[in-house]
């Protein structure tokens, strides 16, 4: 038995040693010159996942240094090739959908999360429906209304919540959780109404969480694997699948009521999306049913509250080693706002320095590192003689530009005065511009691109701006931090997940503002 045993791992070992050969070889002596080059490793199925996986940054600016704007690196299998730069982005991101396909790549993860019907399960051109439903939700009229409510459950979390209640001294806490607290609450109370924020602050949360948890990385490529996570992300997802549609139907049943009764329509009742999708219908003249409805909320909780999560931490930990910079956000809200200091929609572009903050955290810390598209068909690279062919993943990274010196000084900086400097403005406007005017391939040029560009560009840019500032501005004005450890660093990025953040915990040290 155990000569046996020792014959199969024999075997299982010589197969591997020929395949890392054979592999090694074909890269050396066989490349293909008309395809982009390819980063050297050792192993054919994991290639270069290690490495990209655990710094993506640091992985794109070797690989630049050594092949250029454009390589082609193995991720678990799977041959992807990267375009860097401006026109790596116009390429990409502006890509015709016959050529490029999103749903492919990102279908098998978000699918069993999201839901049926929606976002990546539908048609590209149906997808683009639903974007502009929701696009059109965020109307200014909508706006004003959450801001004020983007205030209001920032305060009630620091009445509230154990972090903060009855803590005269003030303490240590760890942001990154409050942070993914408040914006999970400030989210579904100011996009889906009452209803849903009022279940946030029972049980409904862990289902939440579940849920969230489906994004782990082994379901980009094994979605259906039966384990518990997976088992509890499909149990979370028909429950609030189930409680979008229970809100529906009585929606709809107190629209027949006030029908009948001639009742005049209150405007806060269409204040939210739920109600504001109710009649949503395709341009075949379909309408959006109740289970696309539920799981599009679905959808749009996580991108309203991922995001902002990630990215008020970024803001918050920065501030921390920054206390002065605090104080001058305090006294700008008292010569924006006045000495009540509160808060409106029409204020916001205003707070200079408070969209400054905002900015040049979104610059350094992008959530999304990769965008991804499958290549349909052989793509010729314009201006070279490079293909990219079918079957590859084509990767954009539109943070590569954000972290050049060529744009922004000193790029690896945290510097929210950066934005104030006029010439680093006409350099960024500059570089858009260079895509062209027509359509949206100046807009993928700039090297500012926190929110994407071209047909998949997020929908929610203003809404995620107006909440961020609004949570960040609520702190400023109630409480003061600074970081636990005078000598330490901003903590470093977690990019264990589909959306980077900072590794957690990430603590800091706060106390009362004195008002």
């Amino acid at each position: 038995m155990a000569v046996a045993l020792s014959t199969i791992l024999y075997g299982l070992l010589t197969l591997v040693l020929i395949s890392v050969i054979a592999h090694t070889a074909q890269q050396i002596l066989l490349p293909n010159r008309s395809r982009p080059p390819t980063v050297f490793s050792l192993f054919p199925l994991i290639g270069s996942t290690v490495s990209y996986g655990a710094d993506p940054y640091a992985f794109f600016f070797a690989c630049r240094a050594k092949y250029g704007d454009i390589f082609t690196f193995t991720l678990l299998g799977m041959k992807v090739t990267v375009y860097l730069g401006a026109d790596g982005n116009n390429f990409i991101l502006n890509g015709k959908h016959r050529d490029l396909n999103a749903e492919e790549v990102y279908g098998p993860l978000t699918i069993p999360v999201f839901g049926k019907g929606v976002v990546y399960d539908v048609p590209n051109e149906r997808f683009m429906e639903q974007k502009k439903f929701l696009k059109e939700g965020f109307t200014g009229g909508r706006m004003r209304k959450m801001v004020p409510l983007f205030v209001k459950e920032t305060e009630l979390f620091l009445e509230s919540s154990p972090e903060f209640r009855g803590k005269t001294d003030g303490g240590a806490i760890d942001i990154s959780s409050v942070l993914s607290e408040i914006s999970l609450y400030a989210a579904s109370g100011s996009l889906q109404g009452k209803e849903v924020r009022a279940l946030f602050d029972s049980s409904f949360a862990t289902v939440y969480r579940h849920l969230d948890d489906g994004f782990a990385p082994v379901n980009f490529m094994l979605p259906g694997l039966p384990i518990p996570i997976n088992w509890r992300r499909d149990r979370a997802q028909k429950t609030m699948q189930q409680f979008y549609l229970d809100i529906i139907r009585k929606r709809r049943e107190q629209e027949t009521e006030q029908e009948n009764a001639t009742k005049p329509e209150h405007d806060e009742e269409k204040a939210d999306m739920i109600s504001a999708l109710l009649h949503a219908t395709y341009k075949d003249g379909t309408p959006l049913s109740d289970p696309e409805l539920a799981n599009l909320m679905i959808a749009l909780l996580m991108g309203g509250q991922h995001n902002t999560a990630a990215s008020g931490t970024w803001i918050m930990l920065h501030l921390a080693h920054q206390p002065q910079l605090i104080e001058e956000l305090y006294a700008e809200q008292a010569a924006v706002l006045g000495p009540d200091r509160v808060l409106t929609f029409d204020a916001i572009p205003n707070l200079k320095l408070h969209n400054n903050v905002i900015k040049e955290t979104l610059r350094l810390h992008s959530p999304i590192h990769s965008i991804m598209r499958k290549v349909k068909r052989d793509m010729p690279v314009p201006g070279t003689d490079t293909v990219v062919p079918k079957g590859h993943i084509l990767l954009s990274a539109p943070g590569v530009p954000s972290r050049q010196a060529e744009f922004f000084p000193d790029p690896l900086k945290w510097d929210p005065r950066r934005w104030d400097d006029p010439t680093m403005l006409e350099r960024i406007n500059a570089a858009a511009a260079s895509g062209g005017a027509s359509g949206e391939g100046g807009v993928a040029s700039s090297p500012y691109l926190p929110f994407g560009a071209g047909r998949h560009r997020c929908v929610g840019e203003t809404f995620a701006y107006a909440q961020l500032l609004g949570i960040v501005a609520t702190l400023v004005r109630r409480v003061k931090w600074e970081q636990v450890d005078p000598d330490a660093d901003v903590p470093k990025t977690d990019y264990s997940s589909m959306f980077s953040r900072p590794v957690h915990p990430a603590r800091v040290m706060w106390s009362w503002r004195e008002t």
